[in-house]
């Protein structure tokens, strides 16, 4: 096993205190984190012409979303890990190269392939945003890190919201592979953006440890048979040999993943931090936001775009629905400085706990509106601004319980919290409107019912959340916590 140098070494992020306005480093951050977000949802607008633009069958072109959320996943703590390790400004320089990289070749790509290929590289950039957290935590002055923290959490939902209705626009009115473009020459101007205007976090001494390559393997290999098998689970089938060796596997190597990360003096994931009451409890409670983030963005769409011949469907085009759904977008923007002078009031915990509740209200919402597209455009609204309170209060949470060399894999391990919940998300939902449907001409329909129950199931996860949140331990002093 490798022995660490107890010979100090200054982190690679050494310089001068930083002299460029607070505003613009929160600007060009949360900017870059809304660009590398808005990926997420650029193949929604065509997911449905996927087969027939690469003839290729659907359960091929499944992979083209798969892949992202598979490579997201294991990205997302390692990129932290490496900006604790060699620099956090670095790191976010290279997670653009995959992204600028990556978009350029699914804006060629004429093969499933290929285009997955693409894809894939497009999740490698998915760790700029945790590495963001971190560096507006270690640049800012401490009565502004609340807010900006906030902004640059909810930046991925922002993204995805806003990027919705964009790329249902492009896709409708000119080519899909316009969208692919766009991103690569973004992805290229925000590294130009990032090198010349942000400094780099003062430099830290502490001793240099090597890289967990071991763990990076173990992590990645746990999580691909966990998530592969959560959202594939419908399509193989979830009693399938392939289904239940996966899940299997997935405990049987995150078990030895576990007990090399307590054994190693380099881990990837220090354990023992993470087991931390406040961490621990986070972190569970961030799988239970990002299911109930991600559900209402399954079920609102469809819900939107569903025929009206169907008695409760309101026959929108997609580019219609992305315009309706919008304003989800500017809730949690909205709703970032909101809950950010709410957590230097009484605390992140206090506006975790907010978010859980009004994602809750914005969910019960639609039960008594789901046949009008205000009320679910509302819906969509008040469970956005629920999404962006609670984002914004968990590195707020996380950052105020972690060691200052573990904070940006802290927050990048908080991030994957959040895919587990999403992609959980994806699998339940599906399965639940998959059983709970009906023929309608040539297609197949989830019910009103099925509509109602994956409805009630979200408004659920969301009071679940809150909860958990609830008994979060908090420091006596309280308010401040993410700020120290």
């Amino acid at each position: 096993m490798t022995t660490t140098s107890s010979r100090p070494t200054p982190l690679p992020d050494g310089g001068a205190a930083p002299t460029v306005p607070p505003n613009r480093i929160v600007a060009v951050l949360a900017i870059g984190g809304i660009v590398v977000a808005m990926t997420q949802t650029l193949v929604v607008p065509i997911i449905a012409t996927l087969p027939a633009i690469f003839d290729a069958p659907a359960s091929d072109t499944s992979w083209i979303i798969t892949i992202t959320l598979l490579v997201a996943a294991v990205s997302t703590p390692v990129a932290g890990r490496l900006g604790d390790l060699y620099g956090k400004k670095k790191m976010l320089l290279i997670s653009l190269l995959p992204l600028a990289v990556g978009s350029a070749v699914c804006a060629v790509a004429t093969t499933v392939p290929v285009m997955v290929t693409g894809r894939g590289l497009q999740g490698l950039a998915t760790g700029f945003i945790p590495l963001g957290i971190s560096m507006l935590h270690d640049l800012l002055p401490k009565e502004r890190t609340a807010g900006a923290i906030s902004l640059m959490s909810s930046s991925l939902g922002i993204g995805g919201a806003f990027g919705l209705p964009f790329a249902a626009a492009v896709a409708q009115f000119a080519s899909w592979r316009f969208l692919f473009w766009l991103i690569t020459v973004c992805a290229a101007l925000m590294a130009v953006i990032i090198w010349r205007t942000i400094p780099a976090p003062a430099a830290r001494v502490r001793v240099r440890t090597p890289f967990d390559y071991v763990g990076v393997l173990g992590l990645s290999a746990g999580l691909v048979a966990l998530l592969l098998a959560v959202s594939k689970g419908a399509e193989w089938g979830w009693t399938s040999p392939l289904v239940l060796g996966l899940f299997a596997g997935s405990v049987l190597v995150l078990l030895a993943w576990g007990w090399w990360e307590l054994r190693t003096p380099a881990a990837l994931v220090d354990l023992r931090t993470t087991a931390r009451p406040a961490v621990l409890i986070t972190n569970l409670a961030s799988i239970l936001v990002g299911f109930a983030m991600y559900a209402q963005s399954l079920i609102l769409p469809q819900l939107m775009q569903a025929p009206a011949e169907t008695g409760f469907g309101l026959g929108q085009s997609m580019l219609q629905m992305g315009l309706w759904m919008a304003p989800a977008g500017i809730a949690m923007t909205l709703m970032s400085p909101v809950g950010a002078r709410i957590t230097r009031a009484r605390g992140p915990k206090t506006t975790f706990v907010l978010g859980g509740l009004v994602m809750s209200l914005g969910y019960g919402l639609s039960a008594l509106a789901m046949d009008s597209l205000v009320g679910l455009a509302a819906t969509a609204f008040v469970a956005s601004a629920g999404v962006g309170f609670a984002y914004g209060a968990m590195p707020a949470l996380i950052l105020g319980s972690v060691p200052a060399d573990e904070k940006a894999a802290a927050n990048g391990f908080n991030a994957l919290m959040r895919s587990i919940g999403t992609s959980t998300a994806a699998a339940v939902i599906g399965v639940v409107l998959a059983r709970m449907s009906t023929s309608y001409g040539d297609h197949t329909l989830p019910t009103e019912s099925g509509f109602r129950v994956a409805l009630l199931l979200g408004c659920g996860v969301a009071v679940v959340a809150a909860a958990l949140a609830a008994t979060i331990p908090v420091r006596a002093t309280g308010t401040a916590a993410g700020n120290d």
